[in-house]
């Protein structure tokens, strides 16, 4: 096992690939009493077209396939496995990102049983027609109740304008069409390709003994027989600019307007694992010295009338995409818009873009990160989600620290510049 200390957290990871290509990291916290464990695979909604394993041509398999595979693997031949964590004293979820499906449990005791029931379920698929069109009801319900859900359907619609070819403007869940046309074989299909260990990581933090674990996680691992798996071959549609959708709208039953401004990154992201994580932070940091709540924009918006509490804003990165997001409701959905994008798009004129605005912006994430770390849930559940390459969460203090007003001036003129606006807005039905 390979340890890794982290000085300014005082934290030491143990980390190992198995001979079956399981990468595993162990975060022991012999402070806390419970204990997470998280099992996830490289695959999400995203990846609808690839090339399965054992095959040679590409396949395009049902919208929604992920989740679907998600929520089926909880129902095995002898029972469901929630009630077999509720009976060893843990809590057990999952869920399905564009690129991720993570399953994980908490537990304050039989840790030792608790794991292999997690590393066990997720590696014995079980799936059959008649549990599969059961399951097509069910995954139904919940689309629909998010096709009722205004900012569900505010944020699709701008992922829309701005990836009308691309899988990532598909709900997660996939449609109620799409859901129609899953089979138990595209299950198995998808399963075999994506939840070969070698595409998969497991993560552990709480109260333990690291070798112990270890030699636990070895052993369960070496009793199972897994097929050799080249690298996965993925296909996505090209998109340039020209196919962003400039500005579009819907009518919902929302009592006022929504409106989201969006910007698609179309530079090309760094490639190695510190320099990306480095990009992703720095972009963050500009967009907050922009129209963060502490900035003068923000308060002219808001005392203009054009933005209340609802007002908020992201930055998503991930394999293949990356753009920012801004949304609010307001009564003034094309002025607050035009406004976003002046303010945006005049970021090197902006009074608040300054050599010490960054620096208490640094302290401030900072402050929120080492907060954040007391919490072994959030640990658990951004740990794969921060994990690029051999750079993890941990890692985050001296990206910060790192990052310098050259590094934002420098991120802006590529996400910014080069990126695209879009526009989407839901007005009340009358």
């Amino acid at each position: 096992m390979r340890k890794q200390y982290y000085q300014q957290i005082n934290e030491v990871l143990y980390e190992e690939t198995l001979a079956n290509g399981l990468k595993v990291f162990l975060l022991p916290k012999n402070d806390y009493h419970k204990i997470y464990g998280l099992f996830s695979t490289d695959y999400g909604s995203i990846d609808n077209q690839f090339v399965p394993l054992g095959e040679k041509d590409f396949v395009k398999v049902p919208d929604g396939i992920a989740h679907f595979l998600e929520h089926k693997m909880f129902e095995k031949e002898d029972g469901d496995v929630f009630q077999k964590f509720g009976q060893q004293g843990a809590s057990a979820n999952a869920f399905t990102s564009f690129t991720k499906t993570s399953y994980l449990f908490s537990t304050t005791d039989l840790l030792a049983e608790n794991l292999t029931t997690l590393l066990d379920f997720v590696q014995s698929p079980y799936f059959t027609e008649e549990t599969v069109e059961k399951e097509k009801g069910i995954i139904g319900q919940e689309i629909q109740m998010y096709e009722d859900d205004p900012s569900w359907r505010l944020f699709f619609g701008i992922l829309q304008n701005m990836y009308p070819k691309h899988p990532l403007h598909i709900d997660i869940a996939g449609t109620i069409d799409s859901i129609a046309e899953i089979t138990a074989e595209d299950l198995y299909t998808c399963y075999r390709t994506f939840y070969h260990p070698s595409n998969m990581t497991l993560f552990v933090v709480g109260n333990f003994e690291p070798e112990a674990l270890m030699a636990l996680i070895k052993e369960n691992q070496a009793s199972k027989e897994f097929a050799e798996a080249p690298a996965i071959q993925r296909q996505f549609p090209t998109e340039t600019a020209a196919d962003v959708i400039a500005e579009s709208q819907l009518q919902l039953a929302v009592t006022r307007p929504k409106a989201v401004l969006g910007l698609k990154g179309l530079d090309t992201l760094p490639q190695e694992g510190k320099a990306l994580l480095k990009y992703r932070t720095a972009v963050s940091l500009l967009l907050q010295l922009l129209i963060g709540n502490t900035s003068s924009n923000y308060l002219e918006l808001y005392n203009q009338g054009l933005i209340d509490d609802s007002f908020g804003f992201e930055f998503n990165l991930d394999r293949g995409f990356h753009f920012a997001d801004f949304s609010s409701d307001t009564d003034k959905p094309a002025e607050l818009l035009s406004a976003l994008e002046k303010i945006i798009k005049n970021y090197q004129t902006d009074a608040g873009l300054t050599v010490e605005n960054l620096d208490l912006l640094k302290k401030k994430m900072l402050g929120k990160y080492f907060q954040a770390l007391n919490s072994l849930e959030y640990i658990a559940n951004q740990f794969t989600q921060n994990l690029f390459d051999s750079i993890t969460l941990f890692d985050m203090p001296t990206i910060i620290q790192e990052i310098e007003f050259s590094d934002i001036l420098k991120v802006a003129e590529t996400f910014i510049d080069q990126g695209v606006f879009s526009r989407f807005t839901i007005l009340p039905n009358d």
